[in-house]
């Protein structure tokens, strides 16, 4: 059992009302929900939020909402205790963290996620890129010298709700899950926005991203 959750709180120092900013002709948070909805995995899921314009633009958008209490929308809160909210308010064994700050997913990412993560055995797997691993500035190295490091994008994170509830989003057993560079892109600035939104709208115009629809 799949419990997906999308964080949405009203606060954001970057961006003002960065989740309910309109990307490629839609809210920043309807992408997020419409790739919810198009899974064939997911049991159930709900936008966790305070804000009461957020939860109804998602509702607006086909999904499920769930309020939060304020304590659980300030700017130190952890999305593992948004997640462990919503675990103990709607059980579910495992549950998907869907960042609506990383909108660029390609069809049916989060279930290929679902499906390597019911392929081992692992606490939690995360959506994410490999990055070189430079040396400290001013040592000569040869780039395919190099290694990598796994960056967690945090675009899907698919955790046991037994984990999470014990005070980890991620567990012990980690699985990765490399994504492409554009599905990487992860929301914190201006910069990002303008980018996410000339990646949808050219996945748009290719076909190869779906629009999300109004339904209310």
């Amino acid at each position: 059992m799949y419990l997906g959750v999308i964080p949405a709180r009203g606060g954001s120092k970057g961006i003002p009302r960065k989740n309910i900013t309109n990307i490629a002709g839609h809210p920043l948070i309807a992408w997020t929900i419409k790739d919810a909805l198009d899974s064939k995995l997911l049991d159930k899921f709900v936008v966790s939020s305070e804000d009461c314009e957020i939860l109804e633009t998602a509702k607006s958008y086909g999904a499920e909402v769930l309020r939060r209490p304020a304590s659980l929308a300030e700017d130190a809160t952890l999305s593992r205790d948004v997640i462990a909210h919503a675990i103990r308010e709607l059980g579910h064994e495992n549950v998907v963290l869907l960042q609506c700050t990383s909108p660029i997913r390609r069809a049916t990412l989060i279930d290929r996620v679902i499906r390597a993560y019911e392929g081992g055995d692992f606490d939690s797997m995360s959506t994410g890129f490999e990055h070189l691993n430079y040396p400290p500035f001013g040592t000569e190295h040869r780039r395919q010298d190099l290694s990598t490091v796994f960056v967690n994008d945090g675009s899907v994170i698919v955790s046991k709700s037994e984990v999470v509830l014990g005070g980890s989003l991620f567990g012990k057993k980690l699985g990765t899950f490399v994504t492409t560079r554009e599905e990487n892109v992860d929301i914190d600035s201006e910069f990002d926005l303008f980018i996410a939104d000339k990646i949808l709208s050219d996945g748009l115009a290719k076909g190869w991203i779906s629009p999300p629809v109004k339904v209310g």
